[in-house]
């Protein structure tokens, strides 16, 4: 028992989220993870974390001045369940949590394509591997061009 009685500090089950909610942090964790700024969200909502409500408070304060801007991403439905979600310092959590489960999973390809192509440069002769010289056009496989990370991420939930 805390000073406050029972805080909610204490509580160790899991707050669950509504799904209106939990559909939104996805679309914002896959666009982070698409613009390939996921280092940085984390950063900034790691940074931001304590003053989660003070920042969703600031939301509704400046949103009609960004709405031009927001209406890019999200209309005014999406972006009000955003601030209620930002709310509860449990959500920016799980939104760092989407970010990097995201991020693993687009860097996945990444790694197909490394793998792909140091199988490939070993055919090369050593002018074309060291120098540069007329490399051969590499041709991707299926797997590797139609992978879409956001296909695996609903697979794998």
């Amino acid at each position: 028992m805390g000073l406050f009685g029972n805080s909610a500090l204490e509580s160790s089950e899991p707050e669950q989220i509504p799904e209106d909610e939990d559909r939104v942090l996805d679309k914002l964790a896959q666009k982070v993870v698409e613009w390939r700024m996921a280092p940085v969200g984390i950063l900034y909502l790691e940074s931001f974390k304590p003053m989660n409500y003070v920042a969703s408070q600031g939301m509704v304060f400046f949103g009609p001045i960004f709405e031009p801007i927001l209406e890019m991403f999200f209309n005014f439905k999406e972006y009000d369940i955003l601030r209620q979600a930002m709310e509860r310092r449990s959500n920016v959590e799980n939104l760092i949590l989407k970010i990097e489960k995201y991020e693993a999973l687009a860097g996945l390809r990444e790694k197909m394509i490394r793998k792909f192509l140091k199988g490939e440069r070993k055919k090369w002769n050593w002018y074309q591997r060291w120098l540069g010289i007329s490399r051969p056009k590499v041709e991707y496989p299926d797997e590797i061009k139609n992978f879409d990370w956001r296909k695996a991420a609903n697979k794998k939930s």
